[in-house]
């Protein structure tokens, strides 16, 4: 299910919100949670009703496992605890592994050997990498004695909990498991409504006004690479950066919001990235959570910065690698990852000179860098990235065919424009104008607006009208099925 979709607005969260708020009302505080997971592997469920065996048979093994660490301390030995967790986080990335890169592990195998062994069809669950990480997190969490002894209701409500089931965060069981289980958040509160559905409100608007139309321009570029001259190419690049920021920031915000309907609180994932003065900026930023998962679980046992420097760089190099492989099964994902890695390595031996260096400057060679990597990103295949790189630094003696700017002629713009007969004209001679709207304003509110955490909330009159304002505008916007981004990772 859709967090922008009619049934998840008039139907599914209303009745989630009801139900659980009117059980907690009446003591029954056991069913609310049940209630609760009932309505997460249903929405899970919408998707594809097969995914429902996939999740819970991750959540019961997982369970089973993280038990046995626990319980087996008294018990087992160390060594067999420790082939416990080694056993767990075989299955998990087994798992990823079967769902997420099995058929790309074959064609590479294929090419490698000259064989023809046949691809399966095999369909992706989605939000397997985030609710799996979440589940290897609790496993070493578990074996290092973190976690205590949480009753199965409270463990698949911590995985499944739907807000942050799909596209994250990646969230810790210390700090959801416990809201979970706090009495005072269970009293339904008209304050903490208003302002989830306000943060609510501006996500959805994110991603239905802003990402979505973004996301036509960028569909059409790279679809059509090679008929892209070097100025569209340009354009095309900046569609998908700001595509992908409004996306992900949008879902993050309407996850936050949702969370706080419930009054459980989902940590910060997104702090406007395109601010960063630096790589390593950027990924203190850009999905926090998988930047604090692979911090903790991968860059600190791996030794983290305390083997010197070579040591250093090597595991900054693995992270980055990790981040690649895990973002998707494709080369250029790799290569993603991998370019981010290098220049997070040389940030770390430059160290202090680049502090020397004006930010203005450190700001657009990141941004730069981000805008260039992130072609990798959308491209099909290295050849297409490779050809819109081309596009980029060779293609500025083409001219424009008018079909990149076509997809900006949105009904609010066409509506204004046939109402107003002196713009009819301009836009006839300026067929670019939409699109430099869409572009430069997105670009205006990624680099100088406060994000949803940085407000603070007060019930108003005029907070009231301006989520009313969006959420009709978002809801009355809706046309097919737009999914978001990092439903694919």
């Amino acid at each position: 299910m859709l967090f922008n979709s009619y049934i998840f607005i008039l139907f599914f969260l209303p009745v989630a919100l009801a139900g659980y708020y009117g059980l907690n009302d009446r003591g029954k505080y056991s069913l609310a949670k049940v209630l609760l997971i009932g309505m997460s592997l249903w929405f899970y469920a919408y998707f594809e009703p097969a995914y429902l065996l996939i999740i819970l048979t991750s959540i019961f093994v997982n369970y089973l496992f993280s038990k046995m660490i626990n319980q087996g301390s008294a018990v087992l030995g160390t060594k067999v605890r420790k082939l416990v967790l080694i056993l767990g986080i075989v299955f998990n990335v087994g798992i990823i592994f079967y769902y997420k890169y099995f058929n790309f592990f074959l064609e590479n195998l294929n090419v490698l050997f000259h064989r023809e062994w046949e691809l399966r069809n095999i369909l992706m669950p989605l939000g397997i990498s985030f609710f799996t990480f979440q589940q290897i997190s609790y496993l070493v969490d578990s074996w290092r004695g973190e976690t205590k002894d949480y009753s199965f209701v409270d463990y698949i409500l911590f995985v499944s909990f739907f807000p942050q089931l799909i596209a994250g965060p990646i969230v810790f069981h210390d700090e959801m498991i416990p809201q979970f289980n706090d009495r005072e958040r269970k009293k339904f509160s008209h304050d903490k409504l208003a302002a989830g559905l306000w943060i609510f409100s501006i996500g959805l608007f994110k991603k239905v006004l802003i990402a979505d139309t973004l996301g036509r321009g960028a569909d059409y570029g790279f679809s059509n690479i090679a008929a892209l001259s070097g100025a569209e190419a340009v354009l095309v690049m900046l569609c998908y950066t700001l595509q992908l920021y409004f996306d992900f920031s949008g879902y993050c915000d309407m996850a936050i919001g949702i969370g706080r309907m419930f009054q459980i609180e989902i940590p910060l994932n997104f702090n406007s990235p395109y601010k960063a003065i630096s790589v390593t900026d950027f990924w203190n930023r850009w999905h926090m959570t998988l930047s604090r998962f692979l911090r903790k679980y991968i860059y600190f046992p791996l030794g983290g910065s305390r083997r010197g420097q070579l040591c250093t760089i090597r595991n900054i190099l693995i992270v980055f690698l990790v981040s690649g492989i895990w973002h998707g099964a494709a080369w250029t994902f790799v290569l993603w990852g991998v370019l981010h890695g290098l220049i997070r390595a040389i940030e770390r031996v430059l160290g202090g000179l680049l502090e020397k260096v004006p930010k203005v400057i450190r700001w657009l060679v990141t941004f730069l860098f981000v805008n260039l990597a992130w072609i990798l990103f959308r491209a099909q295949t290295i050849e297409d990235a490779i050809l819109f790189y081309t596009k980029l630094f060779t293609g500025w003696k083409e001219t424009s065919q008018g079909g990149l700017f076509a997809q900006f002629h949105i009904i609010e713009f066409t509506y204004i424009v046939e109402h107003v007969q002196v713009l009819s004209s301009f836009v006839g001679r300026y067929p670019w104008i939409y699109m430099a709207i869409v572009l430069g304003g997105s670009l205006l509110i990624a680099l100088f607006m406060k994000n949803c955490h940085e407000k603070e909330f007060k019930l108003s009159f005029k907070t009231a009208i301006a989520t009313i304002v969006m959420l009709a505008w978002s809801v009355v916007s809706f046309s097919g099925i737009s999914t978001f981004l990092y439903f694919n990772f």
